[in-house]
């Protein structure tokens, strides 16, 4: 009855989200990661004057460091 239902989490470091809330955090990590890698590869264009090659690459690398985070975070259940 009143008794048998279980306690809501309480949100620890080991919890996984589930459903939406996966999702969410994989489109956060990959959007994070191009914004803030790009704005680094934007600020070495400014400083070296390459033209926008650094901010694409920053680019890049923040979408693969985004990818990387989303399968080492939610890829396996733990």
């Amino acid at each position: 009855m009143a008794g048998d239902q279980k306690p809501p989490s309480a949100g620890g470091p080991d919890d996984v989200p589930s459903g939406a809330g996966q999702g969410w955090t994989a489109l956060s990590y990959l959007i994070a990661g191009m914004l803030v890698w790009g704005f680094i590869g934007w600020l070495v264009d400014g400083w070296l004057e390459t033209g926008g090659i650094a901010t694409g690459i920053g680019i890049v690398l923040g979408m693969a460091g985004g990818i990387v985070l989303v399968i080492r975070n939610l890829g396996t259940p733990k």
